[in-house]
């Protein structure tokens, strides 16, 4: 006979919480790999010193949000309560088990007034990365980079159509230089400079979250996203660097600055970077290569007009600096425009009465005009690594290492979605994010 067990929720108990929390858990193995004492000094310019009521700790401030990210916990009420019945949690917080926890609003009210314009959330990521290189996790051969989208808090059918102006490309600047120079080379007179009038472009503002951007890509959800533009370093997969922009900036737009950022301020000497398909235009090639960096990129097949030859079909002379058609026929170069393509006009006394004419132009002048981006040789050096056998090889540890990183990020810290409306709120949800996923990555290696 079954005798039933009497109920012990009233029976006194001394216990230490120590013992109460397994000795792989990992809040116990994060707590014995990382220092998190910097933080109150890094934030102690924003406390008064003798006024005021007192504050929460501001590292146990930060730890309860870590908490919200190591664990997918993206609503900071439902984190509150969790702290308050988790044993694990209460012990990484330095809390005892009858102590009272926190209102959920002193998170948020701290996040939107005493943190808001402060760079804290970027120097616990920084110093987060500088931790792990104490330990030797960071320092391989090659830098991966990549972004990934994650859906802004907006309806994507509340939005405006406005007039914004076009952000310039962030290489500007440097190829007006080289269009500058390459037309000078070829005797060809300064382009005349463009009258100072703002270029717009009618844009979807979203009403709920202007910040956010429109994003249309091929083979992704159509809406108001942002992008989290991460690098990670080849040895263990560390994140050295991220960064949000809306959804509706390119890929190739910041990576060159945040790989600028991530080895000025890491003193990082990798050889390579590996990028997708993405990122593989001729301004990436080239500025890689001034910092002699070996661009490991992926490969989009070009796309071809049905019935006509494709670009490959007409063969580049180096020597000469000419094209030869599939007729036979040299295209001498003719000028360079302003978006960087020196232009090779074919002879429309030999065209007109081509047999294969309307395979190569459809052109009223009957001219077969080729491009050439006075860049190009980097993209072709960059080709020649992909090819290679060491190239192959770099570029598989792409899903290694940042697609992983993305992947992690959306299975088990909440990242799919932003927790926060504006992009400075994004900025910290996806430095906090990457911080948390490098911590778990030093706890598991240290415990190794």
């Amino acid at each position: 006979m079954l005798t039933p067990k009497s109920p012990q929720q009233y029976e006194f108990e001394t216990v230490y919480i120590n013992e109460l929390v397994p000795e792989d858990h990992l809040v116990r193995l994060i707590d014995m790999a990382i220092d998190f004492e910097f933080i109150r000094d890094e934030v102690a310019h924003l406390y008064c010193q003798n006024n005021g009521r007192p504050s929460v700790d501001p590292v146990r401030f930060f730890k309860i949000l870590f908490l919200g990210y190591l664990f997918g916990i993206s609503s900071e009420r439902r984190l509150i309560k969790e702290i308050q019945v988790n044993v694990a949690y209460r012990w990484f917080l330095g809390m005892g088990l009858t102590e009272d926890v926190i209102h959920h609003s002193t998170l948020s009210q701290n996040r939107i007034k005493r943190f808001k314009d402060s760079d804290i959330y970027q120097v616990i990521f920084d110093n987060i990365v500088r931790q792990a290189m104490k330990q030797g996790l960071i320092g391989g051969k090659s830098l991966f980079a990549d972004s990934t989208h994650l859906k802004a808090n907006a309806n994507k059918k509340r939005f405006d159509i406005k007039d914004l102006k076009v952000t310039p490309s962030a290489y500007v600047e440097q190829l007006n230089e080289a269009v500058t120079k390459d037309r000078e080379v070829e005797g060809k007179k300064p382009l005349k400079c463009k009258e100072d009038k703002p270029c717009t472009k009618p844009t979807k503002v979203s009403r709920t979250d202007p910040d956010s951007g429109f994003m249309v890509r091929d083979e992704k959800p159509k809406g108001f996203f942002y992008l989290d533009h991460r690098i990670v370093d080849g040895r263990h997969g560390i994140i050295v660097d991220t960064h949000a922009t809306p959804g509706n900036v390119h890929d190739s737009q910041p990576v060159i600055a945040r790989i600028d950022r991530a080895r000025d301020t890491f003193k990082l000497n990798h050889v390579a970077v590996g990028l997708d398909a993405g990122y593989f235009t001729a301004a990436v090639c080239h500025h890689l290569e001034a910092r002699q960096l070996i661009g490991v990129m992926g490969y989009r097949r070009p796309t071809k007009k049905k019935g006509y030859f494709a670009k490959r079909e007409y063969v580049y002379n180096a020597d000469n600096d000419t094209y030869t058609c599939p007729q036979g026929q040299v295209i001498a170069y003719n000028t360079t425009n302003r978006e960087g393509y020196r232009q090779y006009h074919s002879d429309a006394k030999q065209c007109i009465n081509c047999p294969v004419r309307t395979q190569c132009t459809n052109s009223k002048n009957y001219t077969k005009v080729i491009t050439r981006h006075v860049w190009q040789k980097s993209v072709e050096n960059a080709n020649e690594v992909r090819l290679s056998e060491w190239g192959k090889k770099q570029y598989r540890r792409r899903a290694e290492t940042v697609e992983r990183s993305f992947a992690d990020a959306k299975q088990h810290h909440g990242h799919r979605y932003c927790r926060y409306r504006g992009l400075s709120k994004v900025s910290m949800q996806c430095l906090l994010a990457a911080a948390c996923q490098n911590m778990k990555k030093m706890a598991l290696a240290k415990a190794a």
